[in-house]
């Protein structure tokens, strides 16, 4: 089968990489413009077009797939060698822009797209990060027929992931990965055969996963401790947890559940494994922090090197 990919991040690259491997034809490949990164803030291309040119594919970064928007010119560009090249699919997953309804029907099995949740919960930009912050139990992928709505489209095939309770959005991204990857290949081959079978998603149980904002790194202590454990994992590696200690910036990357009672923010006691700090219900262990240039350090490494004493507050970032 002639497949077409559109996808940006390693999540996406694991799924490219194992429909090369199963012996799909990658004819072009989608992918985001080159971004500057680093502290040198350097253009760097994504994980998927660093794949697609060590493999020897043909890669398209068009900055909008709209015929009628200011980048039109991009959009017609890419429009004519889908039509030359005529894949049977496109695969898609996080790719970052909207598909117009050219793109959905130009195929002739159409758009598929690998979602990280068991949809209709958790629809849009950050399912894997709101479904740790959440509490959910589990979570899983789904192989979706794409429409024009937000993640509305059929659902093909679905596998179930359970979440850990030491995952972070990084460790539950990679099993996801793999799953969505194994679970693509197997979509494309069912409808190799035609043995797709798509079913409609109810709109109970539908929930939203917003895009992650920087500011949500912000730790609001009031919160009870529980809430607070499960949002430093589900914003591990981006944006973390942000706070304040002797007015210096301090980020916060993991902690556990601890026994305490104190004024919100306070630090209660010194643990072998970190500070403990009182929350709005029982406390947390600091497990993991960072000072501004340095790197990450275990809570026991941290109070080796910083002044840190019972009684002292961390407040809010500013």
């Amino acid at each position: 089968m002639r497949i077409a990919f559109a996808g940006t991040p390693e999540f996406a690259q694991t799924a490219l990489a194992a429909l090369e491997a199963a012996g799909f034809e990658i004819v072009l490949v989608l992918t985001q413009p080159d971004r500057p990164a680093g502290r040198g803030m350097k253009l760097l291309p994504s994980a998927v077009k660093q794949w697609a040119q060590s493999h020897g594919v043909e890669v398209a970064q068009p900055r909008s797939l709209r015929l009628d928007g200011r980048y039109g010119q991009d959009a017609r560009a890419v429009q004519e060698r889908l039509r030359a090249l005529q894949p049977e699919a496109m695969v898609v997953a996080a790719y970052g822009l909207i598909l117009p309804s050219w793109v959905l029907q130009l195929p002739r099995l159409g758009c598929l797209n690998i979602h990280a949740s068991l949809l209709p919960r958790w629809r849009g930009a950050a399912p894997i990060q709101r479904a740790i912050e959440a509490g959910d139990a589990h979570t899983g992928v789904t192989i979706m027929q794409m429409d024009e709505g937000l993640d509305t489209g059929d659902m093909l095939l679905s596998a179930p992931e359970p979440i850990r309770p030491d995952d972070t959005a990084a460790s539950l991204h990679d099993r996801l990965a793999a799953l969505g990857a194994r679970l693509i290949v197997e979509a494309l081959a069912l409808a190799a055969r035609g043995g797709l079978r798509p079913v409609k998603q109810p709109e109970e149980g539908a929930t939203y996963a917003r895009k992650i904002d920087k500011a949500e790194a912000a730790i609001d202590w009031t919160q009870p401790a529980v809430v607070i454990e499960r949002r430093l994992r589900a914003f591990d590696p981006f944006p973390g947890g942000a706070a304040r200690l002797a007015q210096q910036p301090l980020k916060i990357w993991a902690a556990r559940l601890a026994v305490g009672q104190g004024r919100p923010g306070e630090v209660l006691r010194l643990d072998e494994a970190g500070p403990v700090v009182a929350c709005g219900e029982q406390a947390l262990c600091l497990t993991q922090l960072q000072k501004p240039g340095g790197r990450r350090l275990s809570g026991r490494e941290f109070l080796s090197g910083h002044p840190v004493a019972p009684g002292m507050v961390l407040g809010p970032p500013t």
